[in-house]
């Protein structure tokens, strides 16, 4: 039997977020945004915004899903609807290698081709974007954004609300402060410290 969802926001992220729950025998009843998108591949009926109380009753009666890349956004989305008690599950694609001594909290997104090694933890609203490494015994704390292709060795640290970019590597045992925003390809060799930009190879905090 099919689940009935309804995903927030509804762009090129949400589009992959989509297949996901399409792969996972979702039907999507819909998508709750704040104006109506003119771009519909998905053909996707409008439910109006998620904040307006005549949609509180259909959204308690689906599994919602916040399909919007940007980290504190995404907080102040998943925070508000557990709130009011609306059910925010993780979805994995089938195609991802998740461990199944890991842990995922709710409202995480697992992609395609995406590894979750053993031991390793995974917070709240966090996505884990396609072909991802995420290696044994690594702390993925809440509102995290692991871009496509990104490695993490085992033993890593990523605090709340940090950005990794695709193709960057970070080295065993790191640890990445809250709020930090690892460029693409850039290659980490040392503690990072909250609120700071690094990227390069090896990386140089900008």
């Amino acid at each position: 039997m099919s689940r009935k969802a309804i995903i927030v926001g509804y762009s090129g992220h949400s589009y992959v977020v989509l297949d996901i729950l399409l792969s996972n025998n979702y039907e999507i009843k819909g998508y709750c945004d704040l104006t109506e998108n003119q771009k519909n591949p998905y053909k996707l009926s409008y439910l109006g915004s998620e904040n307006h109380p005549d949609n509180l009753n259909i959204l308690l009666q689906h599994d919602v899903f916040i399909s919007i890349g940007a980290n504190e956004i995404r907080k102040k989305l998943f925070e508000k609807l557990l709130s009011k008690q609306i059910s925010c599950p993780s979805v994995l694609h089938p195609n991802c290698s998740v461990s199944a001594s890991a842990e995922i909290m709710q409202g995480t997104i697992v992609m395609p081709g995406v590894i979750i090694n053993a031991c390793a933890k995974i917070g709240n609203a966090v996505i884990c974007n396609s072909a991802a490494v995420i290696e044994h015994e690594c702390i993925i704390n809440d509102f995290v954004h692991i871009a496509p292709g990104a490695i993490l060795a085992g033993n890593v640290t990523v605090g709340k609300e940090s950005f990794i970019g695709a193709n960057s590597v970070i080295k065993q045992g790191v640890k990445i402060g809250e709020r930090v925003i690892i460029g693409a390809g850039s290659v980490i060799l040392n503690d990072i410290a909250d609120d700071t930009i690094v990227y390069g190879n090896p990386g140089r905090i900008k």
